[in-house]
């Protein structure tokens, strides 16, 4: 793109015009080599003065001999925030939907219409200043009618629940977790080629995860350091305050993208295997998330993603090797993503997903068993109600990781009123 817009426009005002902003850091990892590729393929492109912005958790770098040119201002910051709310329930919605949809296509036009949607009501909304923006953002029902509107997107779209698909969860390094195409071998979509549904990672979760390992300082500090106490509640009530603002934009779309785990019961969960003062990557989340979708019978299987050389993914996969002792039926598949090694991966994770489907069949014939129904009286009874084959119509969580098992549970208690 920039090497034709300066064939189009000059590289003068190209470098004007434009500024590129990536996330940057000196992780325990290749993390801070990426940058020096794209300086290096800038200036093969004639584009040595080109600004180039890094993004770290803490600080933006804008280098001063490049000049500045991004303004991260707090209404933009908080744009940006509401943003990340709002697309991640869309895409977790969408890989609940596509897999069990009718008409092939239908999930994928519906998304494309909620982002476009997106996009325009984030461009137009109302401008204000500051501490303004801080009101109207936490007081609006601005977002909530556009994600309203959004899950009317999804209304249209028929599915049928009762295919029987393994759900495998996500997790792993920050990038590699989120990324959806060729940096982490399209897993997303080769799982749901293999039969699976995808319980994808979202980046609220690790945004939550950043708000208690700030808070943690604190709890450390209180009774030694003035004031800690107070910055504490302070900060806990700031994280409600996150957490209450997701799950309002969950209700306007029926509660049905998947919640918010609790970071203080990740943290309980993984306190046995992964100190929480280790604070590379995800620190203990990665351990804490397996456990508490095990637990919790949110997925049959865990699929890890691990990039080349990460040191915090390396001490997250060795103590799993703990939690596979104390739980030896979770299904974990621990997945190291590099160039030369996708077929060896992908190879590793259909084995193991192999075994989740035998299990997500298993559950769904205990579940169809204890309805007392034929899988023919269930049809039956969807057939009769219309609006359960919607992709809108909430199936409720009945103890069981499948879609199919929960709706079969459903419609049994349904028919037996």
């Amino acid at each position: 793109f920039l090497k034709k817009e300066a064939k189009a426009v000059g590289v003068e005002e190209v470098n004007r015009k434009y500024v590129y902003l990536t996330a940057g850091s000196c992780g325990a990892c290749r993390f801070g080599q990426y940058h020096q590729s794209y300086e290096l393929a800038l200036r093969n492109s004639g584009l040595d003065a080109f600004r180039m912005f890094l993004l770290a958790q803490d600080q933006l770098d804008q280098k001063a001999a490049m000049g500045d040119g991004l303004d991260l201002n707090l209404p933009v910051t908080l744009g940006c925030l509401w943003a990340i709310f709002c697309t991640d329930l869309v895409q977790d919605l969408e890989y609940q939907v596509r897999p069990y949809e009718v008409v092939p296509g239908q999930t994928e036009a519906a998304v494309k219409e909620s982002i476009e949607l997106l996009y325009q009501a984030f461009r137009d909304r109302p401008r204000h200043g500051p501490w303004r923006s801080v009101l109207w953002f936490l007081t609006t029902g601005y977002f909530v009618r556009v994600m309203k509107r959004v899950r009317t997107k999804f209304d249209a779209i028929e599915v049928d629940r009762l295919r029987v698909r393994p759900t495998v969860k996500i997790t792993g390094e920050f990038y590699l977790q989120t990324v959806e195409g060729d940096p982490n071998y399209n897993i997303h979509r080769w799982l749901e080629t293999e039969g699976a549904e995808v319980y994808p990672a979202g980046i609220t979760v690790w945004m939550d995860y950043l708000l208690r390992l700030g808070l943690q300082r604190f709890e450390d500090y209180a009774g030694i350091e003035r004031g800690a106490r107070l910055k504490l509640g302070l900060g806990r009530a700031v994280q409600a305050v996150y957490r209450a603002t997701f799950h309002r934009l969950r209700r306007a779309m029926g509660d049905l993208p998947r919640e918010l785990p609790h970071q203080l019961e990740l943290r309980r969960l993984a306190a046995p295997y992964f100190h929480s003062r280790l604070d590379g990557g995800e620190g203990d989340m990665l351990v804490g998330k397996a456990i508490w979708a095990h637990q919790k019978k949110k997925a049959h299987m865990i699929c890890e993603l691990s990039p080349y050389s990460c040191m915090p993914n390396t001490m997250s996969i060795g103590a799993m090797a703990g939690v596979i002792g104390k739980y030896p039926d979770l299904l974990y598949a621990p997945l190291e993503i590099k160039g030369d090694a996708e077929v060896h991966a992908l190879s590793r994770c259909q084995m193991i997903l192999t075994e989740a489907k035998k299990r997500a069949q298993r559950e769904f014939d205990e579940a169809r068993a204890a309805s007392g129904l034929t899988l023919e009286q269930v049809r039956g009874y969807l057939d009769a109600h219309p609006e359960m084959k919607r992709a809108t119509y909430r199936v409720p969580h009945l103890g069981c990781a499948g879609q199919a098992a929960n709706l079969v549970r459903h419609v049994g208690q349904r028919a037996r009123r």
